[in-house]
């Protein structure tokens, strides 16, 4: 068990230091490591997890570390209490690097924020986190969560109704996304 507690907190303290661009950019790296690498969860179980995070007040990457950290522990057939502790861990050790980086640089980004060189790392990042939140995008787009036009095309064609009025109305249209979000909730509710 400890050796879990270890690699959660020695994960996400890599997916906080490296995961440039918020919490949906971290989206994909937290999928990567806790689906594709340790299988401490199915994409399915990761996938409520993100729809969770979304739904509760906080940073998504915080609350992912932290539903990740408690799904992981209990999956491993450890006590609910066990898991808590994994869902500590692993929210401390998310914000961990955070944490250290903004005390260590927050005096010299102030000072030389319009220097060339910083300018031209930011430029470099900006597309590194458009990245990130296209591949945590399309590691959502799942048969899990879409389904398949041979599997049960009902709920494929639906889903991808319900993507596509999302995309459109909030950049063409400019809905509010709470609105959208609150009315896709609503047309999955009636449809499904």
């Amino acid at each position: 068990m400890l050796s879990l507690y270890f690699l959660l907190f020695w994960t996400f303290f890599q997916i906080g230091l490296f995961g440039f661009g918020g919490g949906y950019a971290m989206i994909s790296m937290i999928q990567g490591e806790v689906v594709g690498h340790y299988h401490w969860m199915t994409t399915s179980q990761f996938t409520d997890i993100v729809a969770v995070s979304q739904m509760t007040p906080g940073p998504i990457g915080i609350n992912s570390a932290t539903y990740v950290g408690y799904t992981a522990l209990t999956n491993a057939g450890h006590a609910w209490y066990w898991g808590i502790l994994g869902s500590v861990i692993s929210t401390f050790a998310v914000v961990l690097p955070s944490f250290i980086l903004m005390i260590l640089i927050s005096r010299f980004l102030m000072s030389y924020k319009n220097h060339p060189v910083v300018e031209h790392v930011f430029s470099w990042l900006r597309p590194a986190v458009v990245g990130l939140l296209a591949a945590a995008s399309l590691c959502l787009m799942t048969p899990e969560n879409f389904s398949t036009p041979g599997d049960n095309p009902w709920q494929f064609w639906i889903s991808v109704a319900l993507f596509l009025f999302a995309f459109v109305s909030t950049k063409v249209y400019r809905i509010n996304p709470i609105r959208v979000i609150l009315l896709c909730g609503l047309a999955g509710l009636l449809v499904m």
